[in-house]
């Protein structure tokens, strides 16, 4: 069984968090961090689950009863029956809301600051941050925390589908044509969010962007390497770095061929985690066929570890 993450690896975690080398890549169980067990979602209170937010759209169309419930399944006969705008409508309903950043959000929004206090020299990385959210509590937590960030997001739909669009921090934005060549998201002055499913637009200069059909990952995975439409400083982020896993569930098959496409069949060349408590053997085997060690820790119990080993780390260049 997989065994609960000990201080060794919460200090080998913090001093890799430290350096830039981890990337933490968000998946919806962040969203439900700390959420009482007795509470179900609202709107604006808790973000549903992945299973809620399929039996809402399921209610909402009209799904038959006697099939199966996939999220995917679900939103194709959604866009199928209604068309993909009432189902952008009702995804928008859900998430476009003022939900509160959990302890994790707080958590990840934290590091630019520790960072800057742990580094004393001019070899700062600031993070980058992947999510396959809608949501936009990391971002309300990184403004909370005062931070300053790039935004790239996935575009699903419309002229420039398939394509990345890069907003800095003054609001300006720029459809990325040319992934390879993009000269921006370096992550040195500041942190990086990615959205690769696309995200809820919060104001009306943004468009919602979701990739929720089956039509959709079809589209997103038809490309014959995936990390090809990721801006290159990203992509060579994601190559020299570990993973940290919040809040994911192996599976879901979508998840497990993104990864095989970013990364192909070797996997992940750097050791990376995945932190979910009490996960089954199923997952266990899962993760450990993509490389990834699998520990057993509530995401909000293993924020605070995290915090507290990085506090009791000494500032670069300060003899420990």
């Amino acid at each position: 069984m997989a065994q609960s993450p000990d201080d060794d690896h919460h200090r080998l975690v913090a001093r890799q968090l430290m350096a830039g080398a981890v990337v933490p890549f968000l998946g919806a169980g962040v969203s439900m961090c700390g959420r009482p067990p007795s509470e179900s979602w609202g709107r604006g209170r808790y973000l549903p689950s992945g299973a809620e937010l399929t039996e809402y759209l399921a209610e909402e169309a009209g799904y038959p009863t006697s099939d199966p419930r996939d999220l995917l399944r679900v939103s194709q006969y959604f866009d199928v029956k209604l068309g993909s705008g009432p189902l952008y409508d009702a995804l928008h309903t859900v998430f476009d809301a003022d939900y509160c950043p959990t302890p994790m959000h707080r958590f990840l929004a934290s590091l630019p600051a520790m960072i800057r206090r742990h580094r004393r020299d001019n070899a700062r990385a600031f993070p980058l941050y992947v999510s396959t959210n809608y949501d936009t509590l990391l971002e309300q937590a990184l403004r909370d925390a005062g931070e300053e960030y790039d935004l790239v997001t996935y575009i699903a739909d419309g002229p420039d589908k398939s394509r990345f669009v890069h907003v800095r921090p003054n609001g300006e934005s720029t459809v990325i044509a040319v992934p390879n060549a993009y000269p921006e998201l370096t992550c040195t002055d500041r942190p990086v969010v990615a959205k690769i499913h696309g995200a809820v637009g919060r104001t009306p200069d943004e468009r919602d962007s979701f990739v929720i059909t089956e039509n959709h990952y079809i589209a997103y995975l038809s490309h014959s390497d995936i990390a090809k439409l990721i801006p290159v400083h990203i992509t060579k982020r994601m190559q020299k770095s570990h993973f940290l896993f919040l809040g994911y569930n192996l599976r879901d098959w979508n998840l497990r061929v993104i990864l095989h496409r970013l990364w192909g069949d070797e996997g992940l060349t750097y050791n990376s985690w995945a932190i979910q408590a009490h996960p089954d053997k199923i997952e266990e085997r899962a993760w450990y066929k993509r490389g990834v060690e699998l520990l057993d820790s509530k995401l909000e119990e293993y924020a605070d570890e995290l915090r507290r080993a990085i506090e009791a780390l000494a500032p670069a260049g300060v003899a420990q």
